[in-house]
């Protein structure tokens, strides 16, 4: 059976145009399309649809309320499609952690003529997202405090880190690092990195969102940045981050790796030779297998692994590359990861 989608955007060019690129698949049809977000609703109650495609900035309805209409009544898979705009950045980050499961970004703003560009991408997020399972997102007053159990040893905040958590993520990986980062306790004795596939811009209002969500400090990662404790650095999109015998950042442009820049295996394989075993390894959602050599690095090495489970994976296919090596240590539910890393950080 082909993948049923309805393409939802004011633009009636648009509409066709994203509907001409997925229609072309044998295994895909778009079954219907709507031009604002109370025209979506109502296509719903009529269509049998398994991914809609969302545009963001649309009257009567926009794009943030209609996904939290559609998680209040029937979650389902929602690509979001956002124009590449300052505005849309924080826009496309909240989409997210409303409940969209993923986005791609118009090449040229709004109405983007050269659409085709990212039809390949298009087509394959698409296909990614059938049969995804989408829950009801958490919400701050829902979340419980977390839990800081006492401290071994004292690591006073904003020192530069004897010890370092890198976090990859990719597919649902927004609302996981939200679920997290609000978990961590504010004298987190650690320092962070966070490895989000995320184009270039959009990363600075993820570190943003989190930043306001967590009781450690959050930034998107500078060149010559270090280490600290309680500091978590987003890496940027586009860049490839490394961190030199300083425990300093560096940015670099090199060739994407498997496809992709920043990769979490070039961070992870980075960090080997100054922290040695003094790193802790998180994969959590997400697809491909990216992540995988970096924290078998980790775990040759002395340190710890940590992979998010299935049950609340958005996509089990970045953490299960990691599992069926041999390399994680810990296999845990996203709303235990925090707490358990914590712990892990106090006995290193």
């Amino acid at each position: 059976m082909a993948i049923r989608v309805l393409v939802v955007d004011d633009s009636a060019f648009m509409r066709k145009l994203i509907s001409e690129i997925l229609n072309e698949q044998p295994d895909i049809e778009v079954v219907g399309t709507a031009r604002n977000g109370l025209d979506a609703l109502k296509k719903l109650e009529r269509f049998p649809v398994d991914v809609v495609t969302l545009d963001l900035e649309m009257p009567v309805l926009d794009g943030v309320a209609t996904i939290e209409r559609i998680m209040a009544t029937k979650p389902l898979p929602i690509l979001v499609i956002s124009s590449w705009a300052e505005r849309s950045y924080e826009a496309t980050i909240n989409a997210l952690s409303k409940g969209a499961v993923d986005f791609v970004a118009k090449p040229s703003g709004t109405i983007s003529l050269d659409l085709r560009k990212i039809g390949d991408e298009l087509v394959q997020k698409v296909r990614s997202l059938v049969g995804v399972t989408v829950s009801k997102p958490l919400t701050k007053s829902t979340m419980p405090r977390p839990v800081v159990r006492p401290r071994l040893r004292s690591k006073a905040r904003a020192e530069v880190s004897d010890i370092v958590v890198v976090i990859g993520s990719s597919t649902g990986g927004p609302r996981a690092l939200e679920e997290l980062f609000f978990r961590l306790p504010a004298d987190f004795g650690a320092g962070l990195l966070v490895v989000q596939h995320m184009p270039k811009d959009f990363t600075r209002s993820l570190a943003t969102r989190l930043n306001a969500l967590s009781e450690i400090d959050v930034k998107e990662a500078e060149e010559g940045d270090t280490i600290r404790n309680g500091l978590a650095l987003v890496v940027p999109g586009d860049y490839h981050l490394i961190i030199d015998h300083n425990k300093q950042v560096r940015l670099n442009q090199n060739p994407p790796v498997k496809y992709l820049r920043p990769s979490i295996d070039v961070t992870m394989l980075s960090l080997i030779e100054t922290f040695q075993d003094q790193v802790v390894g998180v994969i959590l959602t997400g697809m491909g297998n990216d992540g995988a050599e970096g924290m078998a690095a980790i775990k040759q090495a002395g340190g710890y692994t940590v992979i998010q489970d299935e049950a609340t994976s958005t996509i089990f296919s970045m953490p299960k590359a990691v599992y069926e090596q041999g390399n994680a240590d810990y296999v845990l539910p996203i709303d235990q990861i925090a707490d358990w890393i914590t712990t892990l950080v106090n006995q290193s």
